[in-house]
């Protein structure tokens, strides 16, 4: 049975309909002093990383202390538009029950994410999402630019093997993250990932939602294997 989770946000437990890309456009004008016009890919990839693409597509050169101000400038701009993010967007269908289900069992739970804590606290904590996670073992944007060393450092600060740990997330990155520490992959179509595609990334099972607890329950629990 798998004795901890490690939940992917954006996609994967909510989604902030267009209020995320306007929050990081805001940090991105107030830290470098310049509209954001573009922006880098974003499914998959850590906060450092977006920040810096897209600072190269404006011909702009950034080091770690303007990501730092970036970085603060997001965590408040969250903050201020909490109830924008309330009210625009949404959880994703089953999310909070499958939360409760697995707290229930007595699985512990935390987030691997690109975003930044301050920002991936402020997003669940506004969708009623937060109650249930470790964010002491958690792993984020601001602990390393490369999603599989986020994974890494997560099931280290857990004092977990790979092999008693679950990712759960929508991005063909989330599954390459995973499977490079050996941890086990339920992905959820749920994002701009089909569920062919979480397959041909090497996704073990493959949802189109969060629905069905029951059975969600047991595929993290490893029942079938």
């Amino acid at each position: 049975m798998a004795r901890l989770v490690l939940w992917d946000i954006d996609h994967t437990l909510i989604d902030t309909r267009g209020v995320g890309r306007e929050l990081s456009a805001a940090a991105f004008e107030q830290t470098l002093g310049q509209p954001m016009q573009q922006q880098a890919r974003i499914d998959g990839i850590t906060e450092p990383v977006i920040f810096r693409e897209t600072a190269t597509l404006h011909g702009l050169a950034t080091d770690r202390a303007d990501f730092e101000r970036f970085a603060r400038a997001l965590a408040d701009g969250h903050l201020r538009r909490a109830a924008d993010l309330r009210e625009r967007g949404h959880a994703l269908p089953g999310a909070a029950t499958a939360l409760d289900a697995l707290n229930a069992i007595g699985v512990r739970q935390t987030v691997v994410s690109g975003n930044i804590r301050p920002v991936a606290q402020t997003k669940l904590s506004v969708f009623g999402l937060d109650q249930h996670m470790v964010w002491e073992i958690g792993a984020f944007g601001e602990d390393h630019d490369v999603r599989a060393e986020l994974v890494r450092l997560c099931l280290q600060r857990a004092g977990t093997v790979a092999e008693d740990a679950v990712l759960i997330g929508d991005t063909p990155a989330d599954i390459e993250g995973a499977h490079v520490n050996g941890v086990r992959v339920i992905a959820v179509a749920s994002g701009r990932s089909d569920e062919a595609t979480l397959r041909n990334a090497g996704a073990e099972t493959v949802l189109s939602d969060l629905c069905g607890t029951e059975p969600f329950v047991k595929l993290v629990r490893g029942d079938d294997q």
